[in-house]
């Protein structure tokens, strides 16, 4: 089992940053997928970015030169959300999949955390 917990969130205005944080309970550099998704209210979840286990990178439109996906330590996943827009307000949450992310698709990720929340004021 794989335990993660995300922090970070909070309320900014529109133009500020946040940098949310994912700490893994044991190592996941190099031996998972890890993604960052969000789910507004009312809306599906969607995904953010995500990392792979080469250190290759993938971005929503929507995101692109704006947030920033990185590992650190071993066991903690980074966003740094730059420029941050109202669209942006959502829940966002960590994930984990021991596959590579190009071969998970559409399915579910193995593992999430419980969520931090990101509130943009315009």
């Amino acid at each position: 089992q794989l335990h993660l917990v995300e922090s970070g969130g909070g309320s900014v205005q529109a133009g500020g940053s946040l940098r949310l944080s994912c700490v893994a309970s044991r190592n996941t550099y190099m031996t998972y997928c890890m993604g960052w998704f969000r789910q507004a209210p009312g809306k599906e979840r969607e995904g953010v970015a995500t990392i792979d286990s080469d250190d290759s990178t993938t971005y929503a439109d929507s995101v692109k030169g704006r947030f920033t996906i990185s590992q650190h330590n071993a066991n903690t996943l980074y966003l740094q959300m730059n420029s941050l827009k109202p669209e942006d307000t959502a829940m966002y949450y960590c994930a984990a999949d021991p596959a590579y992310c190009s071969d998970i698709g559409n399915r579910a990720y193995h593992y999430w955390g419980q969520g931090t929340q990101v509130t943009v004021s315009s």
